[in-house]
């Protein structure tokens, strides 16, 4: 683990930026290690995983879930999930309030949206969410909060490709904020940026960046 590279982030991140410290694969102690240094933010995403680090781990850490999400493991994290990120359905947001009901929670979501070139990746198009938010079933859902969007940049050496899609990603943000969440508060989180690209992010307005190789090493 690279501590000298995770005091040299946290240092570099502009007021209103939050670290997401990804630590999928990673032992608990490498945690805990970051949990002494203070920092109380970690993202995972494997559901079962999840639930065996919280059970291990402080309680005050907060866990957000930043991987593609199938229905079937939503009742591994709902107990006591901090922010799902990775929302990229209107069945899934569904699924989520259901879990959120029987734990008597109301769970913190983001919007994902499909900003890269790569078909691998998940998310809405921008129409594909206005016709969720225009849906008159999605007002029913009361134990659900949407508090942004988040997005994945193309894995690429061009920056200016990435800046773009990333420059995408914000102007989805406001378009969403105007149009629908303009009267929520809590609708100001945009989450992007990862280990190669988290400077170019934080220029075009992240508020979530997701490290997780620069700090923890590589996975294998």
């Amino acid at each position: 683990m690279n501590i000298e590279k995770y005091d040299e982030i946290r240092a570099s991140l502009p007021a209103g930026v939050r670290l997401v410290a990804v630590s999928k694969f990673k032992p608990a102690e490498d945690i805990s290690a970051l949990y002494q240094l203070g920092q109380r933010v970690f993202g995972e995403n494997h559901a079962q995983e999840m639930r065996a680090k919280h059970e291990q781990l402080p309680k005050d850490i907060e866990w957000h879930f930043i991987g593609h999400l199938q229905t079937n493991k939503i009742k591994y994290i709902a107990p006591y999930v901090s922010m799902i990120h990775s929302i990229d359905s209107f069945d899934l947001l569904k699924e989520v309030n259901k879990h959120a009901i029987k734990n008597e929670r109301t769970i913190p979501c983001l919007l994902q949206f499909h900003i890269a070139d790569e078909e691998t990746k998940f998310g809405f198009t921008l129409e594909e969410c206005e016709e969720m938010l225009l849906n008159e079933s999605f007002q029913e859902l009361k134990n659900v909060k949407i508090h942004g969007v988040m997005g994945m940049a193309t894995f690429t050496d061009d920056h200016d490709q990435v800046r773009r899609e990333f420059h995408h990603l914000h102007q989805i943000f406001d378009e969403l904020k105007t149009r629908y969440f303009s009267q929520n508060p809590d609708f100001k989180e945009l989450s992007m940026g990862m280990t190669e690209d988290y400077p170019i992010a934080i220029e075009e307005g992240s508020t979530l960046i997701r490290i997780g190789s620069a700090i923890f090493g590589p996975r294998y």
